[in-house]
């Protein structure tokens, strides 16, 4: 494949997906520029490490693996100083009227808990809540999937604690 075709392949297939990298950038930093600069800095290391992708296994699985690696890498490098609360990186509540307006109060009260995970357990409940399975996460992740079935039991209770659920 030729370096045009292979950019022109992977602009698109990050078009596809972007929104997998704005999330994660959102998660992970509180500030707009650093945001966009985490955004840039995941696109980069996707166009470095494409050739390693497996073309045999799914993009988006492999791009949010590559994405959390460095959002991670950059929350640690940052002292997690500079997250934003998930409710504010896109991932909010619906909005029907009176459920809603009692739902919005215990899913703010979800996403503080969250906040405060470690950035490697944050990673592992922003996917939970995405709905991927526990093998996806797991390879996303580099956990076995029991690993991850344990992690998740545990962040369920400590979360169900926190809440006095």
């Amino acid at each position: 494949m030729t370096t045009a075709a292979r950019q022109a392949q992977f602009e698109q297939l990050l078009e596809r997906h972007r929104g997998i990298v704005l999330k994660i950038a959102h998660a992970y930093c509180r500030d707009t520029e650093d945001r966009r600069d985490l955004a840039q800095e995941i696109a980069a290391q996707l166009w470095k490490a494409l050739p390693a992708w497996d073309r045999g296994r799914p993009f988006s699985t492999w791009m949010y693996r590559v994405a959390l690696n460095v959002a991670i890498s950059h929350a640690r490098s940052a002292g997690e100083r500079r997250h934003l609360p998930l409710e504010e990186a896109g991932v909010e509540p619906g909005h029907d009227a009176d459920a809603a307006r009692e739902a919005d109060d215990g899913v703010r009260a979800l996403y503080r808990c969250i906040e405060r995970l470690d950035p490697l357990n944050r990673a592992l409940m922003l996917l939970y809540l995405d709905e991927r399975s526990q093998r996806e996460i797991g390879e996303i992740l580099g956990l076995s999937e029991t690993n991850v079935a344990t992690k998740i039991g545990r962040l369920k209770m400590r979360i169900r604690d926190e809440l006095g659920a």
